[in-house]
């Protein structure tokens, strides 16, 4: 009963921490990432849909994205999300391929970055903490319904803590790590 409890608790930290990695990959750093754009939504034929299952997304070059569409018809509907989305890039389309040329993010723009690779952190650990806080209420109604002893639930406790401990860290290194590859020129 506990070992499902801890488990649970260990798999919900660790879907958090792939959402923050992930969510942190969609932020812009002065290199070309697919990942810029994979979940762009782009209206095609009346339905919002992801970008990568319209087009091929590569990054040929450091600083350079291209887009393929699969279906040549979407390339306007394409480019018009490009341009109405929140990245400030403009696309180069010559009627196959959308070119998206990255620009080196000013020093202040790089600072505004970090302030939200820090938010996206604070966030994952918030959700690090309501995981280990439902776990905790799962040992303690395990406790009250007298299926584990005080001293179960106190070292159920411990290595409940010492999991949230390994992936706070895990969480602040992926953040650090985030904000280096912003700084870096």
């Amino acid at each position: 009963m506990i070992k499902d409890v801890l488990r649970d608790a260990e798999t919900k930290m660790k879907k958090s921490h792939e959402s923050l990695r992930h969510t942190l990959g969609a932020i812009r750093t002065g290199r070309a990432s697919p990942a810029l754009v994979e979940e762009l939504p782009v209206e095609y034929y009346g339905t919002e849909m992801p970008l990568n299952q319209l087009a091929n997304i590569a990054a040929p070059e450091s600083r350079m994205l291209t887009i393929q569409p699969y279906d040549q018809a979407a390339i306007k509907a394409i480019e018009k999300a490009i341009q109405n989305s929140e990245l400030g890039i403009n696309p180069s389309n010559d009627g196959r391929i959308i070119r998206l040329s990255i620009p080196q993010p000013t020093q202040e723009r790089r600072k505004e970055l970090v302030k939200q690779v820090k938010a996206k952190v604070e966030e994952g650990r918030v959700a690090l903490r309501n995981v280990r806080r439902e776990a905790q209420d799962g040992l303690r109604k395990l406790l009250h319904d007298k299926a584990i002893s005080e001293d179960d639930e106190r070292r159920a406790q411990e290595d409940l803590q010492k999991l949230t401990d390994r992936y706070q860290k895990e969480v602040d290194a992926t953040g650090t790590h985030k904000e280096a590859e912003v700084m870096e020129v």
